[in-house]
């Protein structure tokens, strides 16, 4: 709030007569005439006096504006009192309506929660706006109220210590409201943050109708549609092939219950699979830790691992299927093979469960069945089945690991020719032990995942 410009001429005035009332030649004054001098004085106090009069004004006009900010702050409150109020009529609607009803009433509690939201910003960035103003005028009083002293040190009119009062009981005044500005702040915070939880469930209530109907659906044996979230982004690269998708690539996507991340989409003429390991060229180091591994590294373009989270996000929807694919060192001869899959969360290892599928190929590549439900291992967590060895530090790289034998496709990369390899010891290298019990070397593998349902 700027001062008005007839104060500034006004203040102006009062200095110019008190610099002429007042000189700094005492021999001056008292050759001057009496008379004149109090008249000075009377036309200084009585500019004294606008000037507080006009601050009353300034601060009338304040609390008017502080009223209307507790009227605005009202009316949010109502309108959330509103909304938490048909939220609950419609928490207990909803065990009575079927599921179509509830997705109609969703979306009119999402847009008066959005709309709220709005206001709510709006009426804060206006008691900002105020506060601000506040100091500005805390600033201009101070200025004001060094005036007035610095006229009483050389003069002792009884109007100039009345004034110099007055001013500063409207600063106390003016402090109240700053701080009353300030409580009114903190509230309306609050109930921001309980719009926001408003909001959350929500979202959480669509993802559960989305997930019963889904459930509903299969039930029914019906052909289930690609899902969604609240973000419109596909829970897997097959829903995504079902939404027309076709290309392979880097696309993001968003299981239930995960934050979305971006994902290798291979798609075939089957549909689309969800990459998680690819090993061709030796580019990326896969001797990493347990973070590492859980978090996921590489370059999705190239080599890289997806993260035991990420495949952990993907395998809780539903009942998926592995397909693993290794090409020998020489890059001439495929193996291939498919089970059913199942991964654990970080609280039991992230323990994999395989079961191979009749229709898999003839050779087992990861683990025989009497070893499904191993944890994951890495160098700085031993959770392999042999008491005596740490298979990851020993192998290289982080696995499901039994005994340290099997197989390891995250071992590290050779960099030698085929023919070389197989006279090194496969200890630190990409393996895996056929039925016939002998050991292949690799140059390439792929682990690629998607739902059970997906044309065999």
């Amino acid at each position: 709030m700027n001062m008005p410009q007839h104060l500034t001429l006004l203040v102006a005035i009062i200095l110019v007569h008190a610099a002429v009332a007042f000189p700094t030649d005492r021999r001056a004054v008292a050759g001057r005439d009496k008379k004149a001098a109090w008249e000075d004085m009377n036309v200084m106090a009585h500019g004294l006096l606008q000037l507080g009069q006009a601050l009353k004004e300034h601060v009338d006009k304040t609390k008017a504006q502080m009223r209307d900010v507790n009227a605005r702050l009202k009316a949010f409150n109502f309108t959330v009192a509103e909304l938490e109020r048909k939220q609950l009529e419609r928490d207990e609607a909803s065990q009575e309506r079927n599921k179509g009803v509830e997705e109609e009433r969703e979306k009119p509690v999402a847009r008066p929660a959005e709309e709220a939201s709005g206001r709510a910003e709006e009426v804060k960035a206006q008691s900002d706006d105020i506060h601000s103003r506040m100091d500005r005028l805390e600033e201009k009083v101070d200025a004001v109220l060094k005036g007035p002293a610095l006229v009483s040190n050389h003069s002792n009119h009884t109007g100039v210590p009345f004034i110099q009062r007055l001013v500063a009981a409207q600063n106390r005044r003016i402090d109240q409201l700053v701080e009353k500005i300030k409580q009114q702040q903190e509230k309306l915070e609050k109930q921001s943050l309980h719009l926001q939880t408003l909001q959350i469930k929500v979202a959480q209530k669509r993802i559960k109708s989305h997930r019963r109907r889904d459930e509903e659906t299969a039930l029914r044996g019906e052909p289930q549609e690609p899902s969604r979230d609240a973000s419109g982004l596909a829970r897997d690269c097959h829903h995504l092939f079902l939404r027309g998708k076709q290309v392979s690539g880097v696309y993001k996507i968003q299981p239930q219950n995960s934050q979305p991340f971006n994902v290798f989409c291979e798609m075939t003429s089957e549909g689309g699979w969800t990459v998680i390991q690819k090993r061709h060229d030796g580019s990326e180091n896969f001797n990493q830790l347990w973070e590492s591994y859980k978090k996921g590294f590489g370059n999705l373009e190239g080599e890289f691992w997806l993260g035991l989270e990420n495949i952990r996000a993907l395998s809780s929807q539903g009942q998926y299927v592995l397909q693993v694919e290794l090409s020998d060192c020489a890059g001439e001869q495929q193996h291939e093979a498919r089970y059913r899959f199942r991964l654990e969360g970080e609280e039991k290892k992230f323990a994999l469960h395989l079961e191979q599928e009749a229709s898999s190929g003839t050779q087992e590549i990861i683990t025989t069945p009497k070893e499904s439900g191993l944890p994951f291992s890495t160098a700085d967590r031993d959770n392999d089945l042999a008491s005596d060895v740490n298979c990851a530090a020993l192998l290289s790289g982080g696995w499901w690991f039994s005994d340290c034998g099997g197989s390891n496709l995250n071992g590290r990369y050779p960099r030698r020719q085929c023919a070389l390899r197989r006279q090194q010891s496969r200890r630190r290298a990409l393996f895996w032990t056929s039925t016939r019990g002998r050991d292949a070397p690799l140059s390439g593998t792929l682990l690629k995942i998607a739902p059970a349902t997906i044309k065999q």
